[in-house]
């Protein structure tokens, strides 16, 4: 189906079904969520389950199938009605988790497909977001000039220098971009619109079937977070500290004053990469402020040993970035957004060095 010339075809709305006009093109089909559980929705129902669990488990969607760096859908209304199924399955977990998950996996498949169409698209799509965006004349190094407002609301949360804005090129509050970086751009602004469709949906009642589903979805993100929680290694590897926590742990050791933010992060990160409760404790000991008591009890409430059992996540580095906690960043940095995952990805190769050495000095 062609809409017209300033929207969307079917194929474009599959590719790319947060767009607005998606919601216009499904509006006549009036799709009731009882209608989900009849056996003619049985494969729209089906994909929408695919969709999410290849969300938990591999951040993707992958409903495309490539040939020669080009993509091609197979059925593309199906396509474009699991969308919005998978956005209701989503909503029936009610987990947090599973809603960020899911965002970022659709945003980073658009973002993948953006990256080659054409200057003409992205700038529609752009559009679709209410941008301020013009194509730049055709003899420019840059393709696009953003409002300097759309650039900050989305490059915010992006960790490398070039996204300040002090670092971009900008003239008469427009800042001038590539094509990358502007579909980079656009994968934040995805994101935030698919998780804000999360809150949009009101059902007070799910079919039983739709719930058994959403169970299974829990399950398997449970799952995906034990793994990804043992993916540690056994001992803990302080060359793989990232530099923010390297900095914390250096200043607990010497008594330096650590502000309530340092002294959460740090902790949580230690009890997330399996230090002992007795060990974290014993970083405060020198404190001005240390109470054995309330410290053995607070690092045991993060660990999960008290309370409601759940052990407390460390900060990401965006929010350590807020509080004035990100320090001494180096090149791995750039490519991470959390301490977690700095020490998974840098522990496999110290240990491997520490392996390396040992045999070389016997």
């Amino acid at each position: 189906m062609s809409i017209d010339s300033t929207g969307f075809t079917k194929g474009e709305l599959a590719k790319y079904p947060f767009l607005k006009e998606t919601a216009r093109y499904l509006s006549p089909l009036d799709l009731q969520i009882e209608d989900l559980v009849s056996p003619d929705m049985h494969q729209i129902l089906d994909r929408a389950m695919e969709r999410v669990t290849l969300a938990i488990t591999d951040l993707t969607i992958r409903p495309l199938s490539s040939e020669q760096g080009k993509y091609f859908l197979k059925d593309l209304q199906k396509e474009i009605l699991s969308f919005p199924v998978a956005i209701m399955l989503v909503s029936a977990t009610g987990n947090s988790f599973i809603k960020k998950r899911y965002a970022l996996a659709e945003a980073k498949q658009a973002t993948c497909l953006l990256a080659l169409e054409s200057k003409m698209l992205i700038l529609k799509v752009a559009l679709d977001f209410s941008w301020k965006i013009a194509l730049t004349s055709s003899d420019d190094v840059f393709d696009f000039i953003l409002y300097f407002s759309d650039f900050l609301q989305n490059a915010s949360h992006l960790h490398d220098a070039k996204w300040k804005l002090v670092n971009s090129t900008l003239s008469e509050g427009n800042v001038y971009l590539n094509k990358r970086n502007v579909v980079r751009l656009l994968q934040e602004e995805i994101k935030r619109r698919i998780e804000r469709r999360f809150s949009n949906v009101s059902i007070d009642r799910y079919p039983s079937e739709i719930s058994v589903l959403a169970e299974k979805l829990k399950t398997l993100a449970a799952e995906r977070i034990e793994q990804a929680e043992t993916d540690f290694p056994k001992i803990v590897v302080q060359e793989a500290f990232p530099p923010c926590i390297n900095a914390l742990y250096d200043g607990a050791s010497k008594n330096h004053h650590l502000s309530h933010m340092g002294r959460f992060a740090l902790t949580t990160f230690l009890v997330n990469i399996g230090m002992s409760v007795d060990s974290v404790t014993e970083l405060f000991v020198s404190f001005s402020d240390y109470n054995e008591r309330l410290t053995r009890y607070q690092v045991e409430h993060i660990a999960g040993e008290r309370g409601s059992g759940t052990k407390y996540a460390c900060p990401q580095c965006s929010i350590l970035q807020t509080h004035n906690v990100c320090k001494n960043r180096d090149d791995l940095c750039k490519y991470i957004y959390h301490p977690l995952r700095y020490y998974q990805n840098k522990s496999k190769t110290a240990l491997q060095d520490q392996l390396k050495n040992s045999k070389n000095t016997q």
